[in-house]
């Protein structure tokens, strides 16, 4: 049996969930995102506020240039992961293999389950009603022979759409007279490159595979396949032990010359960090430090080390190889684990087997962390956890850069 796939994308999720828990939000242009006054982008925009033309990953100030009515909120992505987890448990009832691309979207394989097309439709539509009746919120739903044509079904209505797409003709027909950028991984840089040499329609591509491979090469091997429908990809579940690397970043409303702030800030990266790398339990062989400078020139060092995922080396790395960079205005810092892996494939330092290594490195993050309590008033004791959420670890680093 042919395989069958179900894509799942709710509608503007971020959004559609702040107006569920606040009605008085329905109907009026709902940006979330970054503040007006703050740097940033949006994360996503109600339908209503993309009526101004307001879309993800734009600039919040052209968001507000656009729609200078629209109410802007930060995200609570806390919120976000905790009604995400339910969708997915929803959906994961269905098939016998999910692969979720993101909080709110994922693949379904309903081929077993389903075991003929008109079940995996049932299925398709349950899916619709379940999110809708338990969580009060409306997804977008593609049936498919193929995760492109699933996909693209899921597109094709929103919001709150329903789509099927049974064959590769049926996914010709629908597709062959768009703009080559309907294609999947065909961004507006590789359809730039399509229309000047003259190929602007699917149709143009099926009909000039040659001159789309001479152009992109692999990518255009792909990209012809997929203008004829060609697309056998299974539905792979995630497994965060395939994960190559583990980090946290963090975006300054102002730029930052004050490079033993910037220490303070790795800390609680680092333990952002070494908490995610705890949830998968993995260990990193390698600490990064990433920067954009204020001409947003950026940059990346790394160093190789002993199997960890201690917060208190990772700030300890991070802060070497920030001392052997260029000391210029910074916009953004990050940190992170690379070289992943298990506990399995873990090879023991020599520190490993010191009984007091894990004492000290305690006694260094637990000095860190005082040392930000008697210079800027907070408290960590027992709200530690609290501050790994997005949004207040980020008021939580800008209140220590006002009162630098």
């Amino acid at each position: 049996m042919e395989q069958i796939i179900i894509h799942v994308d709710m509608d503007a999720f971020y959004a559609s969930v702040e107006i569920r828990d606040n009605p008085a939000l329905r109907g009026k242009p709902l940006i979330i995102g970054a503040l007006p006054q703050e740097r940033g982008v949006v994360a996503t925009a109600s339908y209503e506020a993309r009526k101004y033309g307001v879309h993800s990953a734009m600039n919040v100030k052209e968001a507000y240039r656009l729609c200078p009515k629209g109410i802007f909120m930060h995200p609570d992505f806390e919120k976000y992961r905790s009604v995400s987890n339910q969708l997915h448990n929803i959906w994961n009832t269905y098939a016998s293999a999910s692969e979720t691309i993101a909080l709110d979207e994922a693949y379904l394989d309903v081929t077993e389950k389903a075991g003929s097309w008109d079940n995996a439709c049932g299925i398709a539509r349950t899916i619709k009603q379940r999110t809708l009746d338990e969580l009060h919120l409306t997804c977008s739903v593609g049936v498919a022979y193929s995760k492109t044509a699933a996909k693209m079904a899921s597109e094709e209505k929103k919001p709150d759409g329903y789509f099927e797409i049974r064959t590769k003709q049926d996914f010709v027909d629908l597709i062959i007279d768009r703009d080559v950028g309907v294609l999947y991984t065909v961004g507006a840089k590789t359809a730039e490159k399509l229309h000047r040499a003259g190929i602007h329609k699917v149709r143009d591509i099926r009909d000039r595979p040659e001159d789309v491979l001479r152009l992109l090469g692999r990518q255009g091997e792909w990209i012809t396949r997929m203008a004829f429908g060609d697309d056998n990809r299974k539905v792979t579940p995630y497994r965060p032990e395939e994960a190559k690397s583990i980090s946290r970043e963090l975006t300054f409303q102002s730029d930052v010359e004050d490079y033993d702030f910037l220490k303070e800030v790795l800390l609680l990266l680092a333990l952002s960090v070494e908490r995610r790398a705890g949830r998968v339990n993995l260990y990193g062989e390698g600490v990064s430090l990433k920067l954009t400078y204020s001409d947003m020139k950026s940059i990346t060092r790394s160093k190789l080390i002993p199997s960890t995922r201690s917060a208190a080396v990772i700030w300890q790395e991070a802060c070497r190889l920030l001392d052997q960079v260029q000391h210029d205005p910074v916009r953004l810092i990050g940190t992170g684990l690379y070289h992943l892996g298990g506990e399995s494939g873990r090879q023991l330092s020599f520190e490993d087997f010191l009984a007091y290594n894990k004492s000290m490195e305690d006694d260094r993050i637990r000095a860190g962390l005082e040392a930000l309590k008697r210079h800027y008033g907070l408290d960590f004791e027992g709200n530690l956890e609290r501050i790994f959420s997005g949004e207040t670890l980020y008021r939580t680093i800008e209140y220590m850069r006002k009162h630098r």
